[in-house]
């Protein structure tokens, strides 16, 4: 066989080490290959001048409970380790305990419970230890406590013929608003601001009818995502990589309408060039990746997909009890926690 061209090689290394492209059957170049050596002509060895220089974050869109940024110029394992360092190791307050003292509504006690846990509460971590295990009693450093008292009372002043719950009774849904802070010791000096509540004031507890009543204390303690969800600080922390669409050959007329189609809206757009319609890629980061154009014989080869191997379109959603921003700065402190532990580690063991 002819040799290949210098340039066609360096051509198709490139495209593995940068592309991950993907097929009407399957997806190519997956795997990471950029470890020294493994290419002719490529320095590959580990250069954090050159790391530094290549790397970067982009913040994209940021709103109050979501943030998406972009993190060009790492690897998988990486981008990883920052996706479940959000779902599973940033610390919360939750939850824990739940001391019922009268409960004569129909949700059981091991049921209101579990409900209970799952309400976010709006307080800073930060500011609180964890509890220390074996510990019964909390204290002013390690526990928050809220109490819900509530009973349903019926409505004197309501219409005789009136069946709308909503006019008959007073209290009979009880909400995240009515859960109420009690200060433990000295909390009231410690945060003589605090705002201890939960994130939503309108999620639903339990229904109650006249005569019964929910009256319970709960203890909240500090926690992560790795011993149970309800400590997660997340909503979803995810990431895609970028998507990258090189239109082959120039796509006309009635190829360029079927194509725009193909995609999801606002990837393609059609320009008018001499009086024929010319599809260009306008924003291939929109697009979700449907493949619906490997259906069409004449359009799936003038097309190719892929997506940058080393740049993550990251999407943080909070639950509302920090903000996604603060939520990102902590995950990359747990990282270097971790990171300066094994280094430690490394400097203890002595090497035989």
């Amino acid at each position: 066989a002819p040799p290949i061209a210098p340039m066609a090689a360096r051509r198709g290394a490139d495209e593995m080490r940068d592309r991950v492209v993907l097929g009407e059957f399957g997806v190519r170049n997956v795997h990471t290959t950029d470890f020294p050596g493994n290419y002719p002509g490529y320095e590959d060895a580990w250069d954090q001048r050159r790391f530094e220089e290549a790397f970067r974050v982009d913040v994209i869109r940021e709103e109050e409970d979501t943030l998406e940024f972009d993190m060009v110029g790492i690897d998988a394992a990486i981008a990883n380790a920052f996706r479940r360092i959000l779902l599973a190791e940033v610390p919360t307050m939750a939850v824990e305990k739940v001391f019922v003292y009268n409960n004569t509504s129909i949700v059981q006690d091991e049921i209101l419970a579990h409900r209970l846990g799952l309400i976010p509460i709006r307080a800073d971590p930060r500011l609180f230890e964890y509890r220390n295990q074996g510990d019964q009693e909390g204290t002013e450093i390690d526990t928050l406590q809220f109490q819900l008292k509530i009973k349903c009372k019926r409505n004197p002043q309501a219409a005789k013929e009136s069946s709308d719950p909503d006019e008959l009774y007073f209290n009979h849904k009880v909400y995240s608003k009515h859960m109420t802070w009690v200060p433990l010791g000295n909390q009231t000096d410690l945060f003589p601001d605090a705002d201890f509540r939960p994130v939503h004031d309108d999620i639903l507890i339990a229904l109650l009818r006249p005569g019964q009543e929910i009256d319970v204390l709960m203890h909240c303690v500090k926690g992560i995502g790795k011993d149970h969800a309800k400590f997660s600080p997340v909503a979803t922390a995810s990431y895609r990589l970028l998507p990258d669409i090189t239109l082959l050959q120039p796509v006309e007329d009635e190829a360029a309408e079927t194509l725009q189609k193909c995609f999801s809206p606002g990837v393609i757009e059609i320009q008018n060039i001499n009086g024929k319609k010319v599809a260009r890629v306008a924003n291939a980061r929109l697009d979700t990746f449907s493949r619906e154009v490997f259906r069409h014989e004449g359009l799936k080869n003038l097309v190719r997909l892929a997506r940058v191997r080393n740049h993550y379109i990251f999407s943080v959603e909070s639950t509302g009890i920090l903000p996604p921003d603060v939520l990102v700065t902590e995950a990359i402190k747990i990282l270097m926690g971790k990171c300066q532990r094994f280094l430690n580690e490394l400097d203890s063991v002595p090497m035989e």
